[in-house]
């Protein structure tokens, strides 16, 4: 992922088409979180870890879907990838984001990395990376928002809120709450950035 953007204001829309709004999300998020604990059998060694920027808001949601159903909190953190990837010196220099792993760590516990787009796998294999430097889980598993294809790397998610099938000229933007006022994701075609935005769909 890019370094932190300015967040967008609510009232700027993002560019492109839409093609998941607030309620496509939230239903994601709901489905995702059922099948972390479907395919764990229950949420009692989960720990829920968030590659910075907006995976981070995404685990957190998934974290409140989990405990509500399993009655008790499950830990959720932060994992930045930066100083592992493997293109940094291929751009501008990168903001360092936030590392937290929650109490009681990670070791021989079930990890669920939380990212907002997966697209080349290079951000994931950056995590595997950075997770290995901070304990040794039982099991590392992948949840996405978005599977946009065009993988360079042999990875792949567990839990995916919505494949979707993209074009290399393509960008996909995902824009949430907590980061930039508003829940969407949308797909743009043109050649640049919009000033003060994150392309969301190199990860």
């Amino acid at each position: 992922m890019s370094a932190e953007p300015a967040a967008q204001t609510p009232a700027e829309a993002p560019p492109g088409r839409v093609v998941l709004d607030a309620r496509d999300i939230t239903r994601a998020l709901t489905r995702i979180s059922h099948e972390v604990l479907e395919r764990n059998k229950g949420g009692d060694d989960v720990v829920l870890l968030g590659i910075p920027r907006r995976g981070v808001p995404l685990a957190r949601r998934i974290a409140d879907r989990i405990s509500s159903v399993e009655g008790h909190e499950v830990p959720v953190g932060s994992l930045d990838v930066t100083m592992y990837r493997d293109d940094l010196r291929r751009g501008p220099a990168r903001a360092l984001m936030h590392t937290e792993i929650p109490p009681g760590g990670i070791e021989d516990r079930t990890v669920v990395l939380v990212d907002d787009v997966l697209f080349s796998g290079r951000t994931i294999r950056a995590a595997l990376d950075a997770l290995g430097d901070v304990g040794r889980p039982r099991v590392v598993q992948l949840a996405v928002l978005v599977d946009r294809g065009h993988r360079e790397l042999p990875i792949r998610a567990d839990f995916v809120g919505k494949n979707l099938p993209t074009s290399l000229v393509e960008r996909v933007f995902v824009r949430l709450e907590e980061t930039d006022g508003l829940d969407t994701v949308t797909i743009d075609t043109r050649p640049e950035q919009p000033a003060g935005s994150e392309e969301a769909g190199q990860s």
